[in-house]
């Protein structure tokens, strides 16, 4: 769809801090480019997971750049919680009606709770949207975990692969971990995946004792706070800690991504 002569407003991919339910805070000034924040500053209308994270997130910008409308004033929406749920990266979601005071030339901005809205996170059908409608996109820097995550790891950065969460049952679970493995081993592609912080316990055990002991297996927890963590090894190596040990850096409260491959 093409807009020619109309004065439509941008959006804005804001990432934000990866500290999102951990204990502490990272500065912001230490994990945001100020030319992000100064960005994120200017902009009056939202759209977001959840509107009591992103009042938290304006109070955090307004401490390093002050905020060109009062965070009462914010126009904030939420996406539908089914969004959140189910994800809106397969095209079931009109994300359209979202962006119409872009259409009428006011600037908005697309945040989720941690890193880069649309990576790992909901957002995509607003991006596909803004697309669609001729409306500009404009992706700002931050940090995006997964990326930290890879870098970290030592594996193939060339080649790899997000599949987001495992499932749940232990049964499932266990032929999920053994179909990655096999696709990093034939294919040398990095595998990473995520899970929610009070899970991290099973999905470890899970992990140390299903994958090949050649095979390297990874994690990153905390990361851009003062004691992140990142180690990587053969699990072979991590069969070596007690039955039911996690490594230390890896906890029940602190998000983590894992990665396992060559």
């Amino acid at each position: 769809m093409t807009n020619a002569g109309k004065n439509l407003g941008k959006l804005y991919l804001v990432p934000a801090p990866l500290d999102f339910g951990c204990k502490q805070e990272a500065a912001l000034e230490s994990v945001m480019p100020m030319g992000t924040v100064q960005a994120a500053a200017n902009i009056t209308h939202w759209i977001c997971e959840n509107a009591k994270t992103t009042r938290a997130y304006l109070k955090r910008i307004d401490a390093s750049c002050t905020l060109s409308a009062p965070i009462q004033s914010q126009v904030i929406t939420e996406l539908p919680r089914e969004v959140h749920k189910k994800g809106d990266h397969q095209g079931g979601f009109d994300a359209k009606p979202l962006l119409a005071m872009a259409m009428q030339g006011q600037d908005m901005g697309l945040v989720s709770e941690a890193g880069m809205p649309a990576v790992a996170d909901p957002g995509s059908s607003v991006v596909r949207a803004a697309h669609d409608l001729g409306i500009q996109v404009v992706a700002l820097v931050g940090p995006v975990s997964l990326l930290l995550a890879l870098a970290s790891s030592g594996m193939n950065g060339q080649n790899f692969a997000f599949v987001g969460y495992l499932p749940q049952d232990a049964q499932e679970r266990s032929r999920r971990i053994k179909e990655l493995e096999l696709l990093a081993h034939k294919t040398g592609q990095t595998q990473l995946f995520i899970e929610t912080p009070y899970r991290n316990a099973p999905l470890w055990s899970a992990l140390v004792q299903t994958l090949q002991g050649n095979t390297r297996l990874a994690f990153s927890s905390g990361i851009t706070l003062p004691d992140a963590t990142h180690r990587s090894t053969a699990v072979q190596q991590w069969r070596k800690l007690a039955a039911g040990q996690l490594p230390d850096g890896l906890n029940n409260q602190t998000p983590a991504v894992f990665a396992i491959g060559n």
